[in-house]
């Protein structure tokens, strides 16, 4: 499902205009965004919760020329499945 599939299931399923359910998505993904850039976990109950994790620097290699590469520290979105959403993929 790609997001304009997304915004037509929500249209359907809340009674929204396409064009409404367009701009709660995209203001959803944008608050989203900005609690996980503050430092925040976002806990959807029946969903799942975001959060922000450190990535530790690491060395690898590069398969292009075989040679030690360090790769740097950084931030990772993290995503973990609430139980609702997991026993629904059973």
């Amino acid at each position: 499902m790609n997001k304009t599939e997304l915004i037509e299931k929500i249209a359907a399923g809340a009674g929204l205009s396409k064009a409404d359910s367009k701009k709660a998505l995209e203001a959803t993904i944008v608050a989203v965004k900005d609690a996980l850039a503050a430092g925040d976990k976002v806990a959807l109950i029946g969903f799942g919760t975001f959060s922000v994790g450190a990535r530790a620097a690491r060395e690898g290699i590069n398969p292009a020329t075989k040679q030690k590469i360090t790769i740097p520290a950084k931030k990772q979105v993290k995503f973990k499945a609430g139980s609702d959403f997991a026993d629904a993929l059973k």
